[in-house]
């Protein structure tokens, strides 16, 4: 299958839920990554207690004003679409928060004065549980930039996992750019709501910001049992596959609010996974369905 994204609309919707009950589902039978791409405030560590083989530093590239060679042109400010340079009198002063590493700057100053040199944003952990690997990034404190890092752990996860079966990401909440970086050539986006209207609104963003990025997509209804069935009706007239509708049970509370995973406690919670795990398994011809 490849790429699965777990993402949704607004924050509380029981993402994190979905992805470390699915991914330890999936790996009883076969080599699972699970990854945390949260990576303001990653938290599916709390539900996968492995073994921690290795942590890398992360990087990103930040251009340094080079004042020797600088002839004060401004095209570095002109070519900059987030405003990370001003040509101020004599100087070029650079705002690293701004900076998106896109390297423009760089590349087209005709002296060279802006060379990129490398700044820590935040750094990989890589976690072992049996079939299941687990890697969380997560973003150092004052870091604004999320994105580069999302980046970087896709990558990482693709040049050390790409044989594995399932590559399971837990995005960050919302539908701004980390989510759009998140999900980017997913072969499929489970998108995690809630049967209120809230759950409602914010499923509606979240599926026209997928249908933009031509994504295959399906939804999953959690705490199922509590509103109404507006989320249902919605999914209907709009041909959006319902891959599973998890039940609203306290139990379920108590075991999240104690790090344990719910499908092996719940019966009913593991045949609603199920599905999304038979789903994805026989996805095949019927992406094009979901890509409205």
């Amino acid at each position: 299958m490849g790429d699965i994204v777990i993402a949704s609309g607004k924050g509380g919707t029981g993402k994190t839920t979905v992805s470390t009950n699915l991914a330890a589902l999936l790996a009883e039978t076969e080599p699972v990554v699970l990854v945390d791409l949260d990576v303001e405030e990653p938290n599916s560590g709390l539900f996968i207690r492995g073994s921690e083989t290795s942590r890398e530093i992360k990087y990103k590239q930040i251009p340094q004003w080079d004042s020797s060679v600088c002839t004060l042109c401004g095209l570095c400010q002109r070519v900059c679409n987030f405003h990370a340079l001003v040509k101020l009198g004599r100087e070029i002063m650079v705002f690293p928060q701004l900076c998106h590493g896109c390297f423009a700057c760089s590349d087209l100053c005709p002296v060279e004065a802006l060379p990129m040199v490398p700044v820590r944003m935040g750094e990989t952990r890589h976690f072992d549980l049996e079939k299941l690997v687990f890697i969380e990034s997560r973003l150092d404190i004052g870091e604004e930039q999320a994105v580069p890092l999302i980046a970087q752990t896709k990558s990482y996860v693709k040049n050390n996992f790409s044989s594995y079966a399932y590559r399971i990401y837990d995005a960050p909440p919302g539908t701004a750019c980390p989510v759009i970086e998140a999900a980017r050539n997913a072969d499929l986006v489970i998108l995690v709501t809630e049967p209120s209207p809230f759950g409602l609104n914010d499923l509606k963003l979240a599926v026209e910001t997928i249908r933009q990025m031509r994504r295959p997509f399906g939804v999953v209804i959690n705490r199922y049992g509590v509103g109404n069935d507006s989320v249902d009706r919605y999914c209907e007239a709009e041909q959006i596959p319902i891959l599973a509708r998890l039940p609203n049970d306290r139990r379920a509370a108590e075991l999240y609010s104690r790090g344990q995973r719910i499908y092996t406690e719940l019966p009913a919670f593991r045949l609603e996974l199920e599905k999304i795990a038979e789903y994805i398994k026989n996805l095949g011809g019927s992406k094009s369905g979901s890509k409205k």
